[in-house]
């Protein structure tokens, strides 16, 4: 099916403005992957707070232009898929990088944050950051173990003074 011109401006103006609000992205070749897996990703991706598009790359070029994953311009080429993680950086990168393992024609390109090409074989860097309540939960049990920590050894304090 051919687009028009405005449709075209429609899908890149949508695009766009999710473009500037993402915190990475993340492109992938999805071909041969079959649809089902497809559809799987997508259902995925909506609980994570990650919007998967596959659009043509003329129109992708268009729209990370002067944005902060215009360093992935230069790999934009043949079948992409592009994920884009908007509430936590590494969220696309985790979620591309599991649903690889189940598809192996799913096949990681590259990666953007802050304006930076993260490659494929480096993608477990934006994969496994914390996300907030996990780097939350660490810092709770850090405390918890100081401060255990600090209790036993008062109380080996008084146990030696008596």
């Amino acid at each position: 099916m051919s687009l028009n011109i405005t449709k075209k401006k429609m899908i890149v103006a949508k695009i766009s403005q999710i473009n500037k609000i993402a915190l990475s992205a993340v492109i992938v070749d999805f071909c041969g992957v079959n649809s089902n897996n497809l559809n799987k990703l997508r259902k995925k991706s909506r609980e994570n707070n990650v919007v998967i598009n596959i659009i043509r790359n003329k129109l992708l070029k268009l729209i990370i232009k002067n944005s902060n994953f215009q360093c992935l311009d230069s790999l934009i080429h043949g079948p992409i898929l592009i994920a884009y993680s908007l509430k936590h950086p590494g969220a696309a990168a985790r979620l591309i990088k599991e649903f690889s393992k189940l598809d192996e024609n799913l096949k990681i390109k590259a990666a953007s944050f802050n304006n930076k090409i993260i490659n494929s074989e480096n993608i477990d860097l934006l994969a496994e950051l914390p996300t907030y309540k996990e780097a939350i939960t660490r810092f709770l049990i850090i405390i918890k173990n100081i401060s255990i920590g600090q209790f036993l050894k008062i109380l080996l304090i008084i146990k030696n003074i008596k």
